[in-house]
């Protein structure tokens, strides 16, 4: 069973894919369920219950903000950015939510949001949603778990260990040494391969406008980080520096000492813009939402010298989707679950696959590019300061960029002698993931997040 890279790849609102994405979208499905029995007419109240790592950083992190839009019915690819702020804040100051914009009933911030600490034994972004009828009796709930990328299960599903998005495709790998042999056997390449698996999900021309429409708000959201600048919200008074760089760059003559310096641009520019609550692309998620565009745009200006084709697009997105669903397969893409090595460190593993399948190299060689994408982010904590995704998270993304194509880099001169494979690699990421204790994973409790004194 597998899912598309367009599930890896969403067109999303920051700052955060697992707790904006993920409980937006799993609000409006709680609507639709109900809706399968009962009336939106039968609810007089909703009550939502957040725990574990989305009651921790859920403030910080706009999960508060992301149920209200989902339940007014907005989705994370299409919510107007401006309009979102001012949605919510009349949801807190009239006290009343309009449920899917056709049904208002009373809704108290403080009171019908409810920030839980503990986590649910399932996984540590929970959520409940609780309706209740006019003589207040509970009539409809609902427990979802945001399991990163702006992926959400069911309580059912993920007891189940069930993948909602998953079919059965014409070539199954569940590990990267399955996948290298279907390379051997058939002569395809990985994008080959992972092309022919996308047919099970979406016509030759849906593929195409998807990979058009992700690869046009990834640049935009250069663009627009490059020229925006401020400060960020959420009371760290971080400073925008994508605008002073992008200026700098400008006016300096080219050289070879300004590639990295432009590498870190793009990332800065995603990244700012994510932590804004701007529109990103979950790459696979949205605090590493950064590392995929950087690396694109260094290839777009520094190798192909003109703007990406669509088999290019194809060779970069197919095969680093299919080293992200190894991750996801085998592991997690949840910052909450194996900390940022989950988010960062898989980003830059894909982005080095990528780049490498770009690059004309075997296979083989893109399997090594993307080991060492992770070998070197195991470990990586999630300690976001104050709830955050801004420090130390947006520089982080400007490291995985560079990681990236140093990995990408290393494996070209690879000639299989690499004494790590990439299924060990994600084994290990995954006992390292397991073994950190919590609060190095998404909550604001340890790391930099209690070291570092706030101004």
């Amino acid at each position: 069973m597998h899912i598309s890279i367009f599930d890896l790849f969403k067109i999303g609102i920051g700052p955060s894919s697992s707790h904006t994405v993920g409980p937006m979208r799993a609000a409006v499905q709680y609507l639709e369920r109900l809706q399968e029995n009962y009336k939106l007419e039968d609810i007089a109240r909703i009550k939502v219950e957040l725990y574990g790592s989305l009651a921790l950083t859920g403030l910080g992190h706009g999960t508060d903000k992301a149920v209200l839009l989902g339940l007014c019915g907005y989705a994370p690819d299409t919510v107007d950015i401006d309009e979102a702020e001012k949605v919510c804040e009349a949801v807190k100051s009239g006290e009343q939510l309009n449920i899917l914009l056709r049904h208002k009933i009373d809704f108290n911030y403080r009171k019908d949001l409810d920030l839980i600490s503990k986590k649910l034994p399932e996984h540590p972004n929970g959520m409940n949603f609780i309706s209740y009828n006019a003589a207040g009796e509970e009539f409809f709930a609902k427990k979802y778990f945001s399991v990163g990328g702006g992926f959400f299960l069911s309580a059912k599903e993920i007891s189940e260990n069930h993948n909602n998005k998953a079919k059965e495709v014409k070539y199954q790998f569940t590990k990267a040494t399955r996948l290298l042999e279907i390379c051997r056997e058939t002569g395809l390449t990985i994008a080959e391969i992972v092309e022919a698996n996308e047919a099970y999900f979406y016509k030759p021309e849906e593929i195409e406008q998807n990979l058009s429409a992700i690869w046009k708000v990834m640049q935009e959201c250069v663009d627009k980080g490059c020229i925006t600048g401020g400060i960020l919200p959420g009371g760290l008074d971080v400073a925008r520096r994508a605008p002073n760089i992008y200026k700098k760059l400008q006016a300096e003559e080219e050289s070879p000492e300004q590639i990295f310096d432009w590498v870190s641009l793009y990332a800065l520019a995603v990244n700012e813009e994510n932590a804004a609550g701007g529109r990103v692309v979950t790459a696979p998620t949205n605090g590493a939402a950064g590392i995929i565009p950087a690396v694109l745009h260094y290839y777009m200006k520094y190798q192909a010298k003109g703007e990406l084709s669509m088999h290019e697009l194809k060779k970069f997105f197919f095969t680093a989707g299919a080293i992200g669903f190894l991750y996801k397969e085998n592991a997690s893409i949840s910052g909450a679950e194996m900390g940022c090595q989950g988010e960062v460190g898989v980003a830059c593993s894909m982005a080095a696959g990528g780049l490498a399948a770009l690059k004309k190299s075997t296979p083989e060689q893109v399997e090594v590019a993307a080991e060492i994408g992770m070998e070197h982010n195991l470990g990586l904590t999630c300690d976001p300061i104050k709830g955050l995704v801004q420090i130390p998270c947006i520089e982080r993304n400007t490291m995985g960029a560079i990681k990236a194509i140093n990995a990408a880099r290393l494996a070209a001169n690879n000639e299989g002698t690499q004494k790590v494979s990439l299924d060990k690699v994600i084994r290990t990421m995954r006992q390292i993931g397991r073994d950190m204790k919590s609060r190095y994973k998404e909550t604001s409790k340890g790391g930099l997040a209690i070291n570092i004194i706030e101004c």
